[in-house]
């Protein structure tokens, strides 16, 4: 069973930076894709950055020169460093992974497996 566990959130102001990891475990494959979502408060899920298993990345335009996805195989974490950050970045942060996955998406659907969570806030 695919487990996923976020570590990292925090309170920060802005301009500051943090680092999420989503510790991963129980899949196998060789072919996947990981994602970071997040959900502020009444809106919608939205996709942050995604992953592919062969390093293609895709970012949201929104955080696109502010954020970089990274994985480290050996350790089977997945990492968002989050520099520049915004009060509008304010959201709860969620990992999650697909398998046979090609190209990275940042579609909420096409994942099925998902971490629970870790708080980002980021006062003015």
């Amino acid at each position: 069973q695919v487990q996923l566990v976020e570590s990292g959130g925090g309170s920060v102001q802005a301009g500051g930076s943090l680092r999420l990891s989503c510790a991963t475990s129980g899949y196998t494959g060789s072919r996947y894709c990981m994602g970071w979502f997040r959900q502020a408060p009444g809106k919608e899920r939205e996709g942050v950055a995604a992953i592919s298993s062969a390093g293609t990345t895709s970012y949201a335009g929104s955080v696109n020169g502010r954020f970089s996805i990274s994985k480290d195989n050996a350790e089977n974490t997945l990492y968002l460093q989050m520099n520049s950050l915004k009060p509008e970045d304010t959201a709860m942060y969620n990992c999650a992974a697909t398998t046979g996955c090609i190209l990275p998406t940042l579609r909420p659907t096409a994942f099925a497996y998902w971490g629970q969570g870790t708080q980002v806030t980021v006062s003015s």
